[in-house]
């Protein structure tokens, strides 16, 4: 039997006694032989890996493991597997230690006391993560010690040569996590005031959506007689019809679509519910979708995996299926949140007001919306008078 095989023996090294065991696990959660073969590969370079710093499994600690992860990308199945076998430490991988469980702690308080959506939460913990991580050890005592120079001095290097979006986005999330290391008693001095704010100006900038023209590229680069194609047809069907977040389309239910009312409930920001139209080109995709590609499985998700096993898919799937494609349509790559800015500029083109292009997007404010009445070039021309002194 050769290494290729599904049977194939290709591990060597420390985790060589555990690859039958590993493959039978794969096996049993309904993989297919290729992910088999590529996962067993995997652990055949993180035997490797281990072998290089003369490790056997069981010296697997929590920083050998996110060295490990670091050094052998999609090395997580394998980590999990053996932590689940008993041969390495449950606390072992993706970061465990003190800055892990003050995450997970901060985590909770954010999705509790916040009201916090999950894709907001792990946006947080991400850039808390990078302020953490710059403190001297041992954390607590880090932290009761910290001042607001520090916290200062830390966003002004961090924000340096950083676009305003990911700065703000830092800002944020620090703010948000000196609040909660007050409020738990880790700092006696709150330091959010520590945190400077970052220059920008709502507004300012045209939204940026793409040409109708672009849109349809998109769709069209969708191969709708693969499995693969149906949902990612219907994915980017939902985001350009509907103007979904793509958080949004990923937290979409199967009990959300009411076929026979021709409504779909959307779970927004903040735990928001509200019911959009069922367009005819949206249901043919979905339709098209559950009925010819997403197989029956424990996830109640619209859009799942097309691979077992079979999950919900995360607002990263999302964005990823989006920049795929932009690549098979040659476009450059945007982001699945630049087609709901589409539908609202298309909008106003179209002849729809303002509160309807609100009420589409789901916004809370007028001055949300508003940013789309600056799109529609030809209606403004009429307002704008002459440059002093220009031709007449």
């Amino acid at each position: 039997m050769s290494a290729d095989e599904p049977g194939g023996a290709v591990v060597t090294g420390p985790l060589a006694r555990y690859e039958a065991a590993f493959r039978g696990d794969l096996m049993r959660a309904g993989y297919m032989s290729r992910s088999v073969r590529d996962l067993v590969r995997t652990m055949a370079r993180a035997s490797r890996w281990l072998e290089n710093r003369g490790l056997q499994a069981g010296g697997i600690t929590p920083p050998v493991a996110a060295d490990l992860e670091a050094g052998v990308p999609g090395s997580g199945p394998v980590l999990r597997f053996l932590r689940h076998a008993g041969v390495v430490d449950a606390g072992a991988g993706s970061g465990a230690g003190p800055v892990a469980a003050l995450l997970a702690e901060f985590g909770a308080w954010l999705t509790g006391e916040r009201g916090l959506s999950p894709v907001t939460v792990r946006c947080y913990r991400k850039h808390a993560r990078v302020f953490l991580a710059g403190l001297a050890e041992p954390l607590d005592e880090a932290l009761q010690r910290l001042d607001a120079g520090q916290v200062t001095s830390f966003m002004l290097g961090y924000c340096q040569d950083r676009n305003t979006e990911s700065a703000k986005a830092m800002v944020t999330a620090i703010r948000a996590l000196l609040r909660f290391v007050h409020v738990s008693g880790r700092t006696p001095v709150l330091l959010v005031g520590a945190v400077p704010a970052v220059a920008g100006w709502r507004l300012a900038s045209l939204p940026r959506g793409l040409a109708a023209g672009q849109v349809g590229q998109l769709l069209d680069s969708c191969d709708r007689d693969t499995v693969t194609g149906r949902r990612d047809y219907a994915i980017l069907t939902v985001l350009a019809r509907l103007g979904l977040r793509g958080a949004e389309a990923a937290a979409l239910q199967l009990g959300d679509i009411d076929w026979r009312a021709g409504e779909v409930m959307i779970r927004g920001k903040g735990s928001r519910l509200d019911r959009l139209p069922l367009p005819v080109p949206v249901g043919e995709a979905l339709a098209a979708w559950l009925s010819g590609g997403r197989v029956r499985c424990g996830s109640p998700a619209v859009f799942v995996t097309v691979r077992a096993p079979y999950r919900q898919l995360s607002p990263e799937a999302v964005r990823a299926i989006m920049g795929r494609a932009c690549d098979r349509a040659g476009l450059a790559r945007r982001g699945a949140h630049r087609l709901r800015h589409s539908l609202a500029t298309e909008m106003p083109r179209a002849g729809a007001s303002l509160p309807e292009v609100g009420q589409v997007l789901r916004h809370r404010s007028q001055l949300a919306t508003s940013a789309y009445a600056k799109v529609d070039q030809n209606a403004l021309r009429v307002l704008a008078r002459p440059w002093p002194g220009g031709a007449s």
